[in-house]
């Protein structure tokens, strides 16, 4: 009844704020589940901030934590933050939705937008179509993931069937839903030498990271011929794949150059495992937050850069956060069009249009500015490095998980500033300013034009 009730009001609003609403109520139920005293494991009730903090970092695919997960929480609270992810990582009304055509058969039409605005459908009658994929296509990699590791850990690293199969579907899910949450307390850096076990998880986050749109578009041309479907992609997809092939490969080179002789992360590793765990780096800051070497004994060249990459993210309506790759490139596509004094901003021969750019300038300003705003805070509320709290907050907005250490030394106030960081990196900007805004209104007139001086 409760849950029809909820479904009721929600179908009513605006499907912005059913999104940003379902995500909130979904963290407070997380929140009182992982606070009962059979979700820790010594069977003492958890404190309120520490739980809030766990259910918004899984719903919002982030993976900080203040305590450490295979310790802290039992079995049944590592049920409950693995649920959280996935559901998460789906999309709260993605999900809804999808249980709403299994059960009934079809979609009301508020919902059918509410879940066009969670899935970035571009048509309303792709929506069916859309989340019946994206459910076949996460159960399809988590499931591949999952064995391979299982399967790695049972005969590569000696243990138990029950051992291997439990931490391999828990990073699977995790990998995949680029959450970052890890069983382990120093997360995959056990693992640094073994590609066998990065390199699947490494895959896992890159394919979460690129967006369901990307997947499923990719699936839909697979039957084609390879030159015919490459010039049937649309602006989105090749957008998303160029723009994280360079960055990947930007990340790798990076890391390997600044990390190459450092003693307390790539230095004591052969050439071989530099590489892989340079790019395993580099994946990882695309937001979801494994580590297989120390962030904190990182240079402040490298962290400078990994905020760079955590800033920007991964592709749009995926399990990545960041301002998205496609708001960098539509970006970096106006800077270069204003360089050669074009008159418009174009890439892969199309032209983009205006509200197009303005969208993407609104999502990056309003990103940095609440990063830099955070940022203060954070630095009034405790004594570390400059680099330090700079990388929590970024990490915390790009729903990363990467941290230097300096989470779980957090105030309850800097604990609150993440969880809100979080929150809002995982649902955008735009996504949340729309939510937010009281009424809809077009204006019916122009002013007079006029230019100020730029620069």
């Amino acid at each position: 009844m409760a849950g029809q009730a909820l479904r009721r009001v929600l179908v009513r609003i605006h499907p912005a704020r059913a999104v940003v609403i379902a995500f909130g109520v979904t963290v407070v139920i997380g929140a009182t589940l992982l606070a009962l005293p059979v979700s820790s494991a010594d069977g003492t009730t958890t404190d309120l901030v520490t739980s809030l903090f766990t259910s918004t970092s899984a719903v919002c695919v982030t993976g900080l934590v203040v305590v450490d997960t295979g310790e802290h929480w039992s079995g049944f609270g590592q049920a409950v933050i693995l649920g959280l992810i996935q559901v998460g990582g789906f999309g709260i009304m993605a999900l809804a939705s999808l249980l709403a055509l299994l059960i009934a058969g079809k979609l009301r039409l508020r919902m059918t937008l509410t879940a066009q605005a969670e899935t970035k459908s571009q048509g309303i009658g792709e929506v069916r179509r859309v989340l019946k994929r994206i459910a076949l296509v996460t159960l399809v990699v988590e499931a591949v993931v999952a064995t391979a590791l299982t399967l790695r850990l049972l005969l590569g690293h000696g243990k138990s069937l029950t051992w291997s199969a439990y931490h391999g579907v828990f990073h699977s899910v995790s990998a995949f839903n680029n959450a970052g949450f890890s069983l382990n307390a120093d997360s995959l850096e056990g693992y640094a030498g073994d590609p066998w076990v990065t390199l699947p998880v490494a895959v896992a986050v890159i394919l979460g990271g690129l967006g369901f749109p990307v997947i499923i578009e990719l699936l839909r041309h697979r039957a084609r011929q390879r030159a015919t479907a490459r010039t049937s992609w649309s602006l989105h997809l090749k957008l998303t794949l160029a723009t994280t092939a360079l960055l990947l490969t930007a990340g790798t080179l990076l890391t390997l150059v600044l990390e190459w002789s450092n003693g307390g992360t790539l230095g004591p590793l052969h050439t071989g495992e530099k590489v892989i765990n340079a790019f395993f780096h580099s994946s990882m800051s695309r937001t979801a937050g494994f580590n297989a070497v120390d962030i904190g004994e990182m240079e402040q060249a490298t962290l400078l850069g990994t905020c760079v990459l955590m800033f920007i993210g991964g592709g749009s309506a995926g399990t990545a956060g960041g301002i998205k790759v496609t708001t960098f490139a539509v970006l970096g596509a106006a800077i270069l069009a204003e360089v050669r004094g074009e008159p418009s901003s174009g890439i892969f021969h199309r032209r983009l249009a205006p509200h197009v750019l303005r969208q993407a300038l609104t999502v990056a300003l309003l990103g940095v500015g609440l990063v830099m705003c955070s940022t203060i805070a954070l630095l009034t509320l405790v004594e570390d490095r400059f680099e330090a709290v700079l990388f929590e907050a970024v990490s915390a907005f790009g729903t990363v998980g990467l941290s230097t250490g300096l989470t779980g030394d957090l105030p309850p106030a800097g604990e609150a500033i993440i969880i809100v960081l979080m929150f809002v990196g995982r649902l955008g900007p735009i996504t949340l300013a729309s939510s937010l805004a009281l009424r809809e209104r077009s204006r019916r007139f122009q002013h007079p034009e006029e230019r100020p001086i730029i620069g």
